[in-house]
């Protein structure tokens, strides 16, 4: 059986193999490989990007999905999470998608069915196929070969399962990560290199990934304002000046605290198209992990 619950389940090889899959839906329509399987989407928090990422992706390759509705489940009647999972894989399904404030609940999940289980994100665990269409547009964007890049991702790191997915994924491929956000928003013990400002490493990166201050996850406030840590951390057409730099970020974007109006229109920003490369990277790990369980 094999699963997507971090990166570290897929091979290097599988992952260019997933990728070339991936290039090839962008270029030209799919065939319905998944036709007559049937994928189960499990959100117990809200998403926009990803869900409708997994969900088109599942039905351009001809799949038919099916939303649980958590706030309607019986998850609400006292139900346990697992004896959901055991309901759910009694249907049938070849696979099912599940995002989860706590972590470690896919990989829980997945030891009670027998279908490929996809983490859409689990608490601030990871996020696979986030970093997977990351690495690949950033390939995309570079002509395939990353080796000695460097990237600085900034912003809420400690709570960010993004960049946690990224932090193992892109040194796997020759990417030299910096982090750059206040002290506490670090984490506590990293093999990167670290900084608290933004200026110093802006003439030394290829790649900028902004990230979301996930206020949610903070068990008290840490800013007397969004706006105070924008000071600092957001990603302005000013600081970046006439710079060759790629800007990436996972979304949703919080306009004028992560990034501000003016580059999330400039042309070195690639956030749409991340989203767009999300539906066919999403693709080509459905049809790899399906097809694979039989």
């Amino acid at each position: 059986m094999r699963h997507l619950i971090t990166t570290d389940d897929l091979t290097k090889e599988e992952i260019e193999t997933l990728f070339a899959d991936a290039e090839s839906f962008l270029k030209t329509p799919p065939p319905k490989l998944l036709q007559n399987r049937l994928i189960i989407t499990l959100f117990f928090e809200n998403s926009t990007r990803t869900r409708s990422s997994f969900e088109i992706a599942a039905k351009r390759l001809g799949a038919d999905v099916v939303h649980l509705d958590v706030a309607k489940s019986s998850t609400k009647k006292g139900e346990t999470l697992y004896d959901t999972a055991a309901n759910l894989n009694a249907m049938g399904p070849d696979a099912i998608i599940v995002r989860h404030a706590q972590s470690g609940t896919p990989y829980q999940i997945s030891r009670h069915v027998d279908c490929a289980i996809f983490n859409a994100g689990d608490g601030a665990h990871a996020h696979p196929s986030q970093a997977l269409l990351d690495l690949f547009t950033i390939r995309k964007h570079f002509g395939g070969d990353i080796a000695g890049k460097r990237i600085a991702i900034v912003g809420d790191i400690k709570n960010s399962r993004v960049a946690n997915s990224n932090m193992r994924l892109l040194p796997r491929f020759g990417m030299e990560i910096v982090l750059v956000a206040p002290p506490h928003f670090l984490p506590t013990a990293t093999p990167f290199a670290t900084t608290t400002r933004l200026e110093e490493v802006l003439d030394e990166v290829d790649v900028v990934m902004s990230l979301r201050t996930q206020t949610e996850r903070h068990a008290h406030p840490i800013y007397a304002s969004l706006k105070d840590y924008a000071g600092d951390y957001c990603i302005t057409k000013e600081r970046i000046g006439e710079r060759n730099i790629l800007l990436l970020h996972p979304g949703p974007v919080h306009r004028n605290i992560d990034i501000d109006d003016a580059m999330l229109a400039d042309p070195r920003c690639k956030v749409l198209e991340q989203v767009r490369n999300g539906v066919a990277v999403r693709m080509a790990a459905l049809k790899k992990l399906i097809l694979a369980n039989g």
